[in-house]
């Protein structure tokens, strides 16, 4: 049976995606923080469906659960879906800005712990959630890689903009890196300008937009949609056969490829966030 991985899988976006993948035959393997909501998870997916418990803010957490997901054999797909979004600033236990660690590093070095077994699965795929957040990220400035931190006043939407375009770099580098091993790497967003109804968006304050986009709160909040129905293209990314092969894509929300946020993609940011990531890393 083919094999999916499904990171923030317990609960939001990917628990549904989960469902989904489930739906379409593949055993799901849900890795998430808390263990009685992945316990919940597997009762209501059902089937070949497993927990893996795992704080993936912490980069040692993601070198553990990657050990136990890669002794369990080939992977098919891996759904990079875990992320953070928060009002004021937070560090996680390596003392990395939290949006930065959970919405690029962890998934960096998942994905790479987690190369062989996707070789041994090829045809395989890996499928990185992004978010239009990234439009919020130069709303006070150009950006710029030089540090984990960009100067200037914290605001969490803007600063996980910063970090999904960082990892949306990585992911056009692993595309055409892993092209001719057979693994399509793909990104996916899911919701464009609206928001979703998840556990994260509900501790979510005014105060995490820039001061400049703080009239959006209300339409925002007044269009948040379910997590359910935002997961199409997710699905898509990871199953459709008209997607295999075709690695580099980014999928908008109505799944179909959209060029909208690979323009904000430069050569600058790409090689900047290389040198940055692989320094982060190595400290």
């Amino acid at each position: 049976m083919r094999r999916a991985i499904v990171t923030g899988g317990t609960s939001g976006i990917g628990f549904h995606v989960a469902s989904r993948l489930r739906e379409q035959g593949l055993a799901v393997t849900v890795v998430g923080r808390d263990a009685d909501h992945g316990a919940e998870a597997v009762r209501q997916i059902g089937g070949e469906t497993r927990f893996l418990q795992a704080d993936l803010s912490s980069l040692r957490e993601v070198e553990k659960v990657a050990g136990r997901i890669v002794a369990d054999g080939p992977v098919h797909v891996l759904v990079n879906n875990v992320g953070g979004m928060w009002s004021t600033r937070r560090e996680t236990v390596d003392g990395i800005e939290a949006g930065f660690a959970l919405n690029h590093l962890s998934r960096v070095v998942l994905t790479a712990a987690l190369l062989d077994a996707l070789r041994a699965g090829a045809p395989s795929r890996i499928v990185d959630v992004t978010s239009s957040s990234i439009t919020t990220a130069t709303v006070d400035g150009p950006l710029t890689y030089d540090d984990v931190e960009q100067d200037g006043d914290y605001y969490g939407m803007a600063v996980t903009g910063r970090a999904k375009l960082a990892h949306l770099a990585h992911n056009q580098d692993l595309a055409r890196e892993l092209a001719p091993a057979g693994i399509t790497v793909l990104a996916v967003d899911p919701l464009g300008p609206a928001a979703a109804a998840t556990p994260n968006a509900a501790e979510m304050t005014p105060e995490i937009l820039p001061p400049a986009l703080r009239h959006l709160w209300d339409p925002i909040q007044d269009g948040m949609r379910p997590a359910s129905g935002v997961v199409d293209g997710i699905v898509a990314a990871a199953v459709d056969p008209s997607f295999e092969g075709r690695s580099g894509l980014v999928l908008g929300p109505d799944g179909e490829p959209s060029e909208d946020l690979l323009g904000f993609l430069t050569p600058e940011i790409s090689t900047s966030v290389r040198a940055l990531t692989r320094r982060v890393l190595a400290s």
